[in-house]
């Protein structure tokens, strides 16, 4: 039986009904108020996050220490964490949710274990969480790990939310945690810096000629970053006429900002960390000449990025399978939220309290510039880095292109993304193979695969295969895969013998010029794009045979 608290006997966090609040006085049920997070507790207080990939966690740790916090990301979760979120968390969730809870009260017993206390745990620690709303469970996360925790012992923990569209609690958090503008500049030149390095690792990795050389030189340069982001102190600007205009607070606040914002774009010790991690990567000798098919992976948000158990290990079971896999960055994510702000006040315009064009322009010219900027950081770093991620799709792009199929506003999720990234990779011949990865039961991501049913039989030629994972079935899940990706394989190999026919050289004959041209086999010479190939061993045969025609 449960009493008036807002919480169940066996410490289950539920809301009371309209009959039950009468109940209990009318009083209806309000979310328990945390213990705050004060700055005088910040020096003795570590802060925990994850759910991210190890790269932007190893560089989110690197940002928020160079910030004056102490903290730690969380391992990555395994079935362990799985097995720990369904034995503490309500039934009914998505893998996500029990693979993440899990993941977070498994280290808080770990930490019992090695020998604190929980009362311990729960003074000197706080967690640091993203949230949202929409038609998926993503909304109910806090809930769950507040539930979880209360069932787990760590009743009193405190979760700090981060909601995407929204930024942070304050009301929660308090001063322990300063949003400042320094704070979000660094949390997005992780996610940057995280992206490039996971997606070099991709490209280079299927081709490497000696095998692990790829992760052992991206541990190198993510610890190279590391060093120079937590190492980076801002020389004080010493400037007669800065400290004289600094001393009028609005204009002292806009040059702060300003200079902040002009470091952020300029970033020279981060383009120097890059070019040092271009030279390390540059001496991976890899055969381009070997035929892989092409995988794009598409989905939901978390399935698509998790390294380990929570996606099956998909993304090193199809490099095992000989598969080049391209995955989605976060900073696409990032740029989704950057569109669907913009599409937002492009509604609201002309609605009453809305009607203001000034104000109207203003945002949409913010907006607009945010993400002008971080695109152009995406493409400086990256160039920095050697030169061979591709930017972003244009998001306007891909809206025409799957508005069709699902309405672009119908949000949660991934929204329209998964079903116009698998169109636009069709168009342009970017795989060979389209995977969605998926939770079981996930709404926005069945959606997707409903509309898709559709795209499918508009572009026949389209290899798609949308997988459940649960945290079970990958036996299943990988056969399912590995079937797909036969045929995937046959259009590679089809394709790499059509260019090699049309290049009108043998295969020998080009091996043999790259012998003699060893700087073609370096893991960051980039051939040039447009011959409209998914594969990279027929784009690479394709230029080579052009450069040996033009040489005499």
């Amino acid at each position: 039986m449960d009493d008036c608290s807002g919480f169940s006997r066996n410490g289950g966090q539920h809301f009371h009904s309209a009959e039950s609040a009468s109940t209990c006085g009318g009083k209806h049920f309000r979310r328990p108020a945390p213990k705050p997070f004060t700055a005088a507790q910040r020096s003795r207080t570590t802060l925990l996050y994850g759910g991210l990939t190890l790269k932007h966690e190893q560089l989110l740790k690197a940002c928020l220490e160079n910030l004056g916090y102490r903290c730690e990301h969380l391992p990555t979760p395994d079935l362990a964490s799985l097995q720990t979120g369904k034995e503490y968390s309500n039934n009914g969730q998505c893998n996500p949710t029990y693979f993440t809870v899990g993941n977070l009260v498994k280290y808080l017993q770990d930490l019992e274990k090695a020998g604190q206390s929980r009362q311990q745990i729960i003074d000197n620690y706080v967690f640091l969480t993203a949230g949202s709303c929409g038609p998926c469970r993503f909304g109910m996360y806090e809930a769950e790990y507040n539930n979880a925790l209360q069932n787990a012992g760590f009743g009193g923990f405190r979760v700090l939310l981060f909601q995407q569209n929204q930024g942070y609690d304050a009301e929660q958090m308090e001063a322990g945690l300063q949003t400042s503008f320094d704070f979000y500049l660094s949390i997005i030149h992780s996610v940057l810096l995280g992206d490039l390095l996971n997606e070099a690792g991709y490209q280079i990795r299927p081709y490497e000629r000696e095998s692990g050389a790829t992760d052992r030189a991206l541990e190198q340069c993510a610890e190279i970053l590391y060093q120079t982001i937590r190492n980076r102190r801002d020389e004080p600007e010493n400037s007669r006429l800065m400290h004289a205009l600094g001393a009028v607070p609005l204009l002292g606040e806009l040059l702060k900002t300003t200079r902040k914002l002009n470091r952020f774009l300029s970033s020279p010790h981060i383009v120097s960390a890059l070019e040092e991690c271009r030279d390390i990567l540059s001496r991976i000798e890899v055969d381009r000449t070997r035929i892989k098919p092409v995988v794009q992976i598409t989905g939901e948000f978390w399935a698509q990025l998790a390294e380990g158990d929570g996606n099956f290990n998909m993304f090193r079971f199809l490099e095992g399978e000989g598969a080049e896999v391209r995955i989605n960055p976060v900073s696409a994510w990032l740029l989704y939220v950057f569109w669907d702000i913009k599409a937002g006040y492009g509604e609201r315009f002309g609605l009453k309290g809305n009607r203001n064009p000034l104000r109207h322009l203003y945002r949409m010219a913010i907006i607009t510039l945010g993400e002008k900027l971080f695109l152009r950081t995406y493409a400086r770093l990256g160039k920095a880095l050697g030169g061979t991620i591709k930017e972003p799709v244009s998001l306007d792009e891909l809206q025409r292109l799957g508005h069709r199929y699902y309405h672009s506003r119908i949000t949660g999720g991934e929204g329209h993304l998964e079903v116009a990234k698998s169109i636009h990779a069709v168009q342009h011949h970017d795989c060979h193979m389209i995977l969605s990865l998926k939770p079981f039961g996930c709404m926005p991501s069945t959606q997707s695969d409903g509309a898709m049913a559709e795209v499918v039989s508009d572009y026949p030629e389209m290899i798609f295969l949308p997988i459940e994972t649960a945290g079970e079935g990958e036996i299943n899940a990988h056969s399912r895969v590995q079937m797909a990706l036969g045929e995937a394989r046959r259009r590679a190999v089809v394709e790499f013998d059509a260019a090699l026919q049309a290049t009108g050289r043998t295969l020998e004959e080009i091996r043999a010029y790259l012998e003699h041209n060893p700087q073609l086999n370096t893991a960051l010479y980039k051939p040039p794009e447009g011959s409209q190939l998914a594969g990279s061993a027929a784009n690479f045969i394709t230029h080579i045979a052009r450069r040996m025609d033009q040489q005499p």
